[in-house]
């Protein structure tokens, strides 16, 4: 009998990487493929702890491996600059070690590597070792391109050679593409100058990985970037794969999910509630939340709003729990993607990750845009100028989305029956490329056929 095909699925350690990797390797281990996914030892421990109990199902079939990033402690970790340098240092060294050591003593060898497309070293390591390899790129296929057009940003004068802009401009590579400026891309509002030019180097080191991989996925459909895919053929879309996961709560989350507010959404009149979430690393001053707050407060409607236990710390003013008692509702860590599917959601006030894009998209539900960093700014520009089913949040002189501002955008959106007919019809279109037949589907069998031959 012929072994397995056995993937080992390597993903970027964050959290908006992981979650899309876990997505696919549920659809390649719901077809009989065996899949080792490997994390840090931390994310490895989190995502452990953070499955519910009695978990039987395909989630328990995922061989999940912690392997150490090389860093002391948590905070290391959330500086982009450090927790990158750590990716590039340590963690090549602890994959190959792990093939040799699963290859060595398993009679089902690993046959493919499945890497992020952000750590190019994993599909250098499947090279050396003369194992197939595939990337998957979690984020949009124009932020791919835009990274495809570095050599010809620094021949016509747009950066210099290490990616540092020489003018402020906008820069759209076609008319049907979002739009980005100069001081918004994904290495420049980053860190400091150092975790630039490192994220810089980093990305032009991938770019050349990339090229020798047999398969470039990326977490999107044509129906979403047409003019992307058209760009840049060698991006095969199989997505959005949120709507392939059958289970019963999401997988790869770092924290528990707070089930319980799906209870609360269940006796919310139909498209009445504001969700508000933003990711796992916007961070806000405390002026800046309590801005948000009081324009939750004041919009007097029902509100869920997704807040980090370190971000609850800054206190709510006195009163305010009692005074939105009947109408808002507060937790850690939301289960997104079935909030967003649900009828009593209206619109979403987001940071514009890529995962939380294409599931607002796909759910359509229309989106208040409030980008904090990398390539947010770019999806934003889609949701906004290009599919126009959300509206961004404007800061004032000082920076500050003022109550006024996210108060007006939320009427302002709420009543705007054409943006909401329109994400609507975009709904309607990525359910055609995930449907049988569909592009994204037909891409999705062809990559599982491969992986099998």
């Amino acid at each position: 009998m012929m072994a397995r095909p056995h993937v080992m699925v390597v993903p970027y350690p964050a959290q908006g990487h992981v979650i899309p990797l876990m997505e696919l390797s549920l659809i390649l281990v719901k077809e009989g493929i065996k899949i080792t996914f490997v994390n840090t030892k931390e994310n490895h421990d989190r995502m452990k702890s953070a499955v519910p109990c009695g978990d039987d199902s395909l989630l328990s079939q995922i061989c999940p491996v912690g392997i150490s990033d090389g860093m002391e402690s948590s905070e290391e970790r959330k500086r982009p600059g450090k927790s990158s340098g750590a990716v590039l240092k340590v963690m090549p060294e602890k994959v190959e070690e792990l093939i040799e050591c699963i290859n060595g003593s398993e009679s089902e060898k690993i046959t493919c590597v499945l890497a992020d497309q952000s750590i190019g070293w994993a599909l250098d390591v499947a090279e050396k070792k003369g194992i197939r390899r595939a990337a998957f790129c979690p984020a949009s296929a124009a932020q791919l391109v835009l990274g495809f057009s570095i050599s010809k940003f620094i021949d016509t004068g747009i950066i210099d050679n290490d990616g540092t802009p020489l003018e402020k401009q906008v820069i759209q590579l076609s008319p049907t593409m979002p739009r980005v400026s100069t001081e918004k891309l994904v290495w420049v509002c980053v860190g400091n100058k150092t975790t630039q030019s490192h994220i810089f180097q980093l990305m032009v080191k991938n770019i050349e990985s990339m090229k020798k991989t047999e398969w470039l996925l990326c977490n999107s459909s044509h129906e979403l970037e047409s003019a992307a895919f058209s760009m840049a053929p060698e991006i095969i879309p199989i997505g959005p794969l949120l709507s392939c996961n059958q289970l019963g709560h999401s997988a790869g989350n770092f924290w528990p999910q707070d089930l319980t507010c799906l209870k609360w959404l269940d006796q919310q009149p139909p498209n009445s509630v504001i969700y508000v979430a933003f990711g796992s690393f916007t961070k806000f001053s405390p002026s800046q939340f309590q801005e948000l707050r009081l324009a939750l407060e004041l919009s007097n409607r029902p509100f869920l709003w997704v807040v980090q236990p370190e971000e609850s710390k800054i206190a709510y003013p006195e009163g305010f729990v009692e005074r939105v008692v009947e109408r808002g509702r507060v937790v850690g860590w939301s289960p997104q993607k079935k909030i967003l599917s649900h009828s009593s959601v209206a619109c979403f006030i987001s940071h514009c990750g890529w995962n939380s894009t294409l599931e607002s998209v796909s759910n359509g539900i229309p989106v208040l845009c409030w980008p904090y960093f990398a390539d947010q700014f770019l999806n934003k520009s889609y949701v906004c100028d290009v599919w126009k089913v959300g509206l961004g949040l404007e800061p004032n002189e000082s920076g500050m989305m003022t109550e006024g501002e996210i108060r007006s955008k939320i009427q302002q959106i709420l009543n705007d029956e054409e943006l909401k007919s329109r994400a609507r019809d975009l709904k309607k279109k990525i359910q055609i490329g995930t449907a049988q037949g569909g592009l994204s589907n037909k891409n999705l069998d062809s990559f599982i056929n491969w992986i099998k031959s």
